[in-house]
């Protein structure tokens, strides 16, 4: 008897909630399939497992790019999969499904998404922005007339926006996230060490050492791989400045971004940002200094929220129990 579900449907993890019951499934937003007929051997954590190990027989890949669908059929099956997943497969009423996308992006693929989650299963589909999502699941009441400011650093893309009175006044979307960063990480240590490196490796090197700013006390880890001279698997020792080097690029973006925004809030917006700081959410907000880069650079305040991955999950949630409440700030009913 499930009427109402919330899915952030992220590049590298599907999040679901439930009203009154709270986040109920987090996996990766992968799928296995069978390469010869396409059909779905795995998904979600299962699948994850299988990232650069499969046979020929077997294609693991993320169905979304950059924060938008990239495989429709694939995320359409993926999405069945969930929501029968918490509903049940025998459902007297069709829920409504509401889904968190990036505030960037086209029409077309905004109707893709639409599209994907009523195939898949929803009475109606609602979307919200990224930026609203993550604002509500920080805590930020973003129905006054005061000014707050989100950064949120997803797998696929950046959002920046300034919100007042239940809508974003100004904002940039920028396709650099997470997984922009694991890759800038690996072609490093491609370049430095001489070594590829697996997805998931960059990714542990990402969360173990990673970081923005020096450190106080130089952080290190041991990687392994395959070295592209001898062909032979190899291990080295990576560092955090390693990482530092790496990700300056996609930093650089991400800080751009935020400083273009910036420059397009009016006056008196910016006078409440300046007052009220800067709240970062997302998993790649966590790299260690990112916040204290971030108020470096921009002369503003800035802190993490409390569980920044969650954040756009626990928004999606908050804006479907209270959808009369946001109506300016849901995007679209497919009614």
């Amino acid at each position: 008897m499930i009427k109402q579900i919330a899915i952030d449907l992220g590049t590298t993890n599907v999040i679901v909630g439930i009203p009154k019951k709270g986040i109920v499934l987090n996996e990766p937003t992968v799928v296995a399939l069978e390469a010869s007929n396409g059909k779905v051997v795995a998904i979600g954590e299962e699948a994850k497992r299988m990232l650069g190990r499969t046979p020929d027989s077997i294609v693991a890949n993320h169905p979304l790019k950059d924060g938008v669908i990239a495989n429709y059929r694939i995320t359409e099956t993926m999405l069945r999969y969930y929501i029968n997943k918490v509903s049940g497969n025998i459902r007297i009423f069709k829920p409504d499904v509401m889904v968190s996308i990036p505030a960037g992006i086209t029409s077309t693929e905004r109707r893709a998404v639409v599209d994907a989650i009523t195939q898949a299963g929803a009475k109606n589909a609602y979307l919200v922005k990224e930026p609203i999502a993550a604002a509500l699941g920080a805590g930020i009441p973003i129905n006054t007339p005061s000014g707050n400011m989100i950064i949120d650093i997803g797998g696929g893309t950046t959002e920046v926006a300034v919100i007042a009175l239940g809508d974003i006044v100004a904002s940039s979307s920028v396709r650099v996230g997470g997984n922009k960063i694991d890759e800038a990480i690996a072609s490093h240590v491609r370049k430095k060490y001489n070594l590829v490196i697996g997805e998931q490796t960059s990714e542990e090197i990402k969360i173990r050492i990673g970081t923005v700013m020096p450190l106080p006390k130089e952080q290190s880890m041991e990687v392994s791989g395959c070295n592209t001279i001898t062909g032979l698997p190899e291990s080295v020792i990576v560092t955090s400045s390693d990482v530092m080097t790496s990700v300056k690029e996609e930093v650089a973006s991400i800080l751009n971004a935020v400083k273009s925004v910036l420059q397009k809030t009016p006056p008196e917006l910016a006078s409440d940002v300046m007052d009220k700081g800067i709240i970062m959410t997302g998993g790649s907000s966590q790299l260690r200094n990112f916040d204290a880069l971030m108020s470096k650079v921009t002369g503003v305040p800035c802190q993490v929220a409390e569980d920044p991955q969650l954040c756009v999950a626990k928004g999606t949630l908050i804006a479907v129990e209270n959808l009369d409440a946001f109506k300016r700030s849901v995007l679209w009913n497919s009614r």
